[in-house]
Formats: structure tokens, C-alpha cells, sequence
């Protein structure tokens, strides 16, 4: 990816753009803006793209065709035909959503879960080396089997768990109440 990292945060700070990204990537890269900014209204206010009114649609449509999609468009994310009313994903968004890690109210992020196992799978280690009681009757293959399902596990258990909140992702964005 040619993008520098600060400017993926910055363009992924910003809650419409990060929409703007999951629509198109789940919707065939390329949309009209209006089709676009109805969508994001409707995921902006809950409700469903029909109920979006006049002044919410316009308000989501200008701010995209004013500022969003031009900021998008000059870090080659999107290519904008301002005439045409057109948006189309490039090859670079493709990769922006690895930068995310979607933490809803108090939920932990998955990087405390893999140090918690970590720190386990060290501590039974540990603890196997120094021939504590309890694990000095473990093998050395033991020892290692135990820290690959652990390890093995979690990721699983990661994986179906976020296998939804990714950008482009079935349904609508991963931060919009599902």
C-alpha cells in the first residue's frame, strides 16, 4: 500500500468515510454519490435507506461531494467524477480496514486477549522449566502442544467473532448498532 499510515488514520477517523468505504467494498466498488450519501444517511440516523429524507440525504451528499470524496480521491482511495456523480473504490482502500479494530462500549480489544495467552502460555513454560509441581509432569512436546492450542484457539475464537466487522462486511458498518 502506498499510503502512509497517518494518512489512513486520518481518512479512518473520520465515521463518513469509513462508510463510504464499507459501501463500496461490499457493493461492487463503483456507486452513484446519491445512492452512496442515502446509504450513509440511513446508517448515520438508524433508520432504513427509505425512510431517509430530503435534508438528511442532501446534507450527507454535499459534505461527500465537497470534502470527503475529494480528501479520499487525493490519497487515490477513491476515483471521484464530480461531473458523472460517480465514486469508485481503488486497489489501496482494499487494505485500509487492517488498520481497524472495531471496540464496541467496554469490550476488550483482541490484542489483550492474545497478551493474556501469551502470558499464560510463558507462564506454563516458565513454570515447566523451573519443574513446579503441577507442570513439572509435562513433557517438553506437552508444553509446546499446550501453548499451539491455546494459541490456535483464541485465534478461532477471533476470527468467528470478528468475522462481521470488517469494512465491506455483510450488513451495515461494524460501529453501526446491528
Amino acid at each position: 500500500m502506498s499510503l502512509a499510515r497517518d494518512d489512513v488514520y486520518e481518512v479512518l477517523s473520520n465515521r463518513r468515510r469509513r462508510f463510504v468505504i464499507h459501501y463500496l467494498q461490499r457493493n461492487g466498488q463503483r456507486a452513484a454519490l446519491g445512492t452512496l450519501a442515502e446509504h450513509v444517511a440511513a446508517w448515520e440516523n438508524d433508520i432504513d435507506v427509505a425512510a431517509v429524507g430530503s435534508d438528511a440525504r442532501k446534507n450527507v451528499y454535499t459534505s461527500l461531494q465537497q470534502f470527503h470524496l475529494p480528501k479520499m480521491a487525493d490519497l487515490n482511495l477513491v476515483i471521484f467524477d464530480q461531473r458523472a456523480g460517480e465514486v469508485e473504490l481503488t486497489d489501496d482502500a482494499n487494505d485500509v480496514d487492517l488498520y481497524l479494530e472495531v471496540v464496541q462500549g467496554h469490550e476488550l480489544p483482541w490484542s489483550l486477549y492474545y497478551l493474556g495467552v501469551g502470558t499464560l502460555a510463558g507462564a506454563v513454560t516458565l513454570g515447566h522449566g523451573l519443574g513446579l509441581p503441577m507442570l513439572s509432569g509435562m513433557t517438553h512436546v506437552g508444553c509446546a502442544t499446550f501453548t499451539v492450542a491455546a494459541i490456535a484457539t483464541l485465534a478461532l475464537i477471533h476470527t468467528y467473532y470478528t468475522r462481521g466487522m470488517r469494512l465491506g462486511s455483510e450488513g451495515p458498518p461494524p460501529e453501526v448498532d446491528r
